[in-house]
């Protein structure tokens, strides 16, 4: 049975407000900082180039990303079985 996707939360209307409200939370700050430094990084390196942040919390930060419409691409690099993180910086 498929899971229902959850329903994206409706964004203000300014584009400041948006940036705030998407920003919100310092985790993703800092994430964005390290993807933005670093391009495309392993999950592992992320978590530790942002320091004490617990890997669950990463990755509901960047599921709650991607849920409000940041790019944020989680693949498995099969060769090496890992995950790799990058946002997409229009």
């Amino acid at each position: 049975m498929a899971m229902a996707k959850p329903e994206r939360r409706s964004l203000p209307r300014c584009p400041v407000e948006t940036t705030l409200m998407l920003l919100s939370d310092k985790w993703k700050v800092l994430i964005l900082r390290d993807l933005q430094r670093y391009g495309t990084m392993r999950f592992s390196a992320l978590k530790r180039s942002i320091g004490s942040v617990s890997q669950k919390v990463l990755t509901a930060q960047l599921r709650e990303m991607e849920e409000d419409g940041l790019r944020v691409l989680g693949t498995l690099d099969a060769e090496r079985q890992v995950g790799v993180v990058s946002v997409d910086f229009p």
